[in-house]
């Protein structure tokens, strides 16, 4: 069982690490705690753990933890959004509070240095006592309003899971404790006129220190959120795109309801401008539906009766009404955003490093700042010296932009790569993919449009029969070849006849009883099993395969009666795309059950530059390991039930998003928008995500590297040179901030291709603009012919139809006697009766629709 929690109280990577560390110690399967998102899943038995364990173990060492709602995909987030929303105010309180004391604190202690003046009472050595005391009293508040650093960094500290907070808390309470001693020296010193004594306590309190280390680090957390909420808003716009009310039809009356309520098969009415609040299928009516922000299409997809509709999609024209059939946790919107979330809440390898040193940190600082006062101490013999390197030492040492180094750039680039329609399932995928050196892709559907076209029919016997012949048998195939035999003989009104003993024999073809002969039809390694004799019918094929066609034999049980070829086209950016990943110094191969000959057309066409062919459909996988077994590293691109073996073994399996579910479930990557482009974008996303985990891990040991030694003054016997506590604190507040900011980038994110991909959307949309304009136009008449007998018959009604000016489109009715005319404005009735006339047919007159 996999459950997610909200986790309170975390701050730094050392807290991501004692709560990971606290729910592994249970014995769960796998927990994985995500600081930017405050989350944590949990993988577990719910046998042997309880959620309430899981729940206690977080909350014994200082942090709190909450399971999420399961109501829907933006539950959990708007009631979180809604405790972030009021924790930046409090936030900002904070701030204000600390600012309007630490102002006139920081003028008081630091103005006599550059000569501005002060009241009487505070100056000189008369009034020394006074001026500590009043910096003591304007640190008060401030402490008190910033007093959860002390509350969790103690905490964790008895607790031994010690973090940012911890440091922080440490070096503000040395700081305070320190200046509470100097007044008390202090007021001891002036009651016995030791003036030396009065004089050293009065530069050395450090109640400003505790006060700006407290303000600079609250102001630090303050720009760190803002920029995590930046980070999140990819993820936020997806969650936003899902309607919270939508319109449900009870017993005939209609009712507004949270979609969180929404039931399997309860109806559902969308009008004009709304959103589709989940997935169904549409029972009444008809519309367009926009469905960009899922799908990438950037015109508005027909939607009637039977057609499924998805979640988070827009309904443009008219009203419909469907019935659901995935709610809650199941829409397309809501698993999208699980998908995010689940890569988010995973880590790349990237990250183990950070995380093993983080975890150990904060003692080892701790550890450094004992040895910095003892040290300094003994060989200075100034304890004060010595403390004031320990509070650098504590102060500097926070590991924040350790640990946001990688869960910020992850968190970035899965919310730009959704907004791209790229979903990596997990961190570990998004990582991975920029390692590999080979990319092999499946032809079908993924290289090409996945819809084959008959492009050649050759036989000796009548064609009209002949098709027929083909078309019974393929009926009962779901193959892509076999609905282009159906489709085409279905365009051309050629009736089919029902087959008995049909058998589909993998990855070869069909064979089928039709009027009681039998017949086959497939690949020519059925033909030879059967013995059939291909005649020259083999010679023709190797032929129509140089061309990139796949021809299928069709046979009795003694020879072969004739060839269809179908071309599956590739798609418009799949060339384009290849070329990309070429430059980039990937090797390209394709697996296609084709023969070798057609295979080897599309290979030269496109560029690739190995393939495998005639494969059957089981032994992709074997394909994949036999790569992998020569030292590559392979991504699979595939989307079909067949690829889902081969998906699961590369290296990286990548989904087309129009694929099979199961594909998709098996895949590392899916590729929503359907296209190879995204390949290419998904590779280039992977590679700008570690380079800027890079940058930030390279920051964040650098940072420390320096500071640490410099704060606890390695440096000073050899040029004096120390850190003051003040600028330690402004120092760590800036490293996080850069972290953040330097993951911010992601967002601009471009892939190289928007302006051709906006060209060829610009030039689609312009020509349906066209179309439509042009459909609208369009008037409709039945012209009522006598004489036809077949389809020869109609096919030369419609020709002789369409030479008459004005008429744009017929389709005839062989059984109804008529032809059903479009054309445009009005046309002359004698040219229609003399084109039916002069084809040899009767002219029964018109009727206008």
């Amino acid at each position: 069982m996999k459950e997610r929690f909200d986790v309170g109280g975390m701050s730094c990577a050392a807290c991501q690490a004692n709560v990971q560390r606290a729910v592994e110690k249970l014995g769960v399967d796998e927990v994985n705690v995500n600081l930017i998102n405050e989350s944590m899943s949990v993988d577990y038995d719910p046998g042997k753990i309880s959620e309430d364990e899981i729940i206690k173990a977080v909350n014994d060492i200082g942090y709190t933890a909450k399971a999420q709602s399961n109501r829907g995909p933006s539950s959990s987030q708007d009631k979180k959004a809604d405790l972030k929303e009021a924790e930046q105010e409090r936030t900002i309180n904070r701030l204000k509070i600390s600012f309007a004391f630490l102002i006139p604190l920081m003028y008081i202690a630091m103005g006599p240095m550059v000569g501005l003046p002060i009241p009487g009472f505070l100056d000189g050595e008369i009034g020394a006592v006074n001026y500590a005391f009043v910096q003591f009293l304007l640190t008060i508040p401030i402490i008190f309003v910033n007093r959860k650093f002390f509350v969790n960094g103690f905490k964790g500290f008895f607790k031994g899971a010690f973090n940012m907070d911890t440091l922080v808390a440490l070096g503000a309470s040395a700081a305070t404790a320190f200046g509470i001693f100097a007044i008390m020296r202090m007021s001891y010193a002036q009651g016995v006129n030791d003036y030396e004594v009065l004089h050293h306590y009065r530069h050395n309190i450090y109640f400003e220190t505790s006060a700006m280390i407290l303000t600079l680090i609250t102001l630090g957390k303050y720009f760190e959120a803002r920029s995590k909420g930046e980070t999140k808003s990819s993820l936020k716009s997806l969650m936003d795109l899902a309607p919270k009310k939508a319109n449900v039809l009870v017993n005939g009356i209609e009712s507004e309801v949270d979609v969180a309520d929404i039931k399997r098969d309860d109806l559902i009415i969308v009008r004009p401008g709304e959103a589709i609040p989940v997935d169904g299928i549409v029972v009444e009516g008809s519309s367009l539906v926009d469905q960009a922000s899922i799908t990438g299409e950037p015109i508005p997809v027909a939607k009637n009766e039977g057609d499924e509709v998805i979640s988070a999609t827009i309904n443009t024209q008219g009203t419909i009404k469907f019935r659901a059939s995935r709610v809650g946790e199941d829409t397309t919107i809501a698993q999208i955003i699980n998908l995010v979330n689940e890569a988010n809440e995973t880590k790349a390898p990237i990250s183990r490093l950070a995380d093993k040193i983080a975890s150990i940190f904060v003692p080892m600082v701790i550890l450094i700042a004992l040895a910095t006062l003892i040290g300094w101490t003994l060989i200075k013999g100034d304890i004060e010296f010595a403390i004031n390197l320990m509070i650098a030492v504590l102060v500097i040492s926070c590991p924040c932009a350790l640990g946001l180094a990688t869960p910020m750039a992850i968190m970035v680039s899965t919310g730009k790569s959704a907004e791209l329609g790229l979903l990596f399932k997990n961190a570990e995928s998004l990582e991975n993919l920029h390692k590999v050196d080979t990319i092999l892709m499946d032809k079908t559907g993924t290289i090409t449009e996945g819809r084959p076209e008959v492009t050649d029919i050759i036989t000796g016997m009548d064609q009209e029969e002949f098709i027929r012949i083909a078309s019974s048998i393929e009926q009962n195939s779901e193959h892509p070849l076999s609905l282009s035999i159906n489709n085409f003989a279905e365009k051309n009104n050629i009736r089919t006849s029902n087959v008995e003993d049909f058998m589909s024999i993998t990855g070869k073809g069909i064979r089928a009883r039709l009027d009681g002969a039998i017949y086959f039809a497939g690949n020519i390694l059925l033909m030879k099993e059967n013995n059939i004799d291909l005649k020259d019918y083999d010679l023709k094929a190797n032929e129509l395969s140089s061309l990139g066609k796949t021809s299928m034999y069709f046979a009795n049980d003694k020879e072969v009666i004739g060839l269809i070829a179908v071309a599956d086209r590739a798609k418009s950016d799949s060339k384009f795309a290849i070329d990309e990943l070429k430059d980039m110094g990937y090797e390209i191969v394709m697996v296609t059950g084709d023969n070798e000959v057609t295979s080897e057309a599309i290979k030269d066409k496109l560029g690739i530059d190995q393939k495998f062919a005639e494969v059957l459909p089981q032994d992709k996988d074997k394909v994949v390991k036999k790569l992998q077994d020569q030292g590559k590293k392979v991504a699979m691109v595939g989307d079909g039930i067949n690829d889902a073996p081969a998906l699961a073994r590369a290296d990286i399996g990548l989904a087309i998003g129009n694929g099979t579910d199961i594909a998709i479930e098996s895949a590392d990557v899916v590729l929503i928008k359907n296209s190879l482009l995204d390949l290419v974008a998904s590779i280039k996303l992977s590679r700008e995500t570690i380079k800027i985990i890079k940058q930030n891990l390279f920051w964040a040991f650098f940072y420390n590297i320096i500071l640490i030694p410099l704060a606890a003054g390695l440096m000073y016997p050899i040029n004096g040179l120390t850190l003051n506590p003040m600028f330690a604190a402004l120092a760590m507040s800036l490293s996080s901030v850069f972290v953040c900011l330097n993951s911010l980038r992601l967002k601009n994110f471009k892939t190289g291709y928007e302006e051709m991909t906006f060209k060829a959307n610009k030039e689609k949309i312009l020509k349906e603009k066209i179309k439509e304009d042009k459909m609208s136009e369009l008037n409709k008449m039945l012209v009522n012919v006598d004489g036809m007998s077949c389809n020869h018959c109609a096919m030369a009604v419609e020709k002789a139809l369409k030479s008459v000016a004005g008429i744009d489109e017929v389709k005839v009715d062989l059984d109804g006697k008529k032809a059903d005319v479009a054309y445009f404005g009005s046309v002359n009735e004698d040219e229609i009766k003399n084109a039916i006339t002069d084809a040899g047919y009767e002219y029964n007159g018109i009727e206008y629709k």
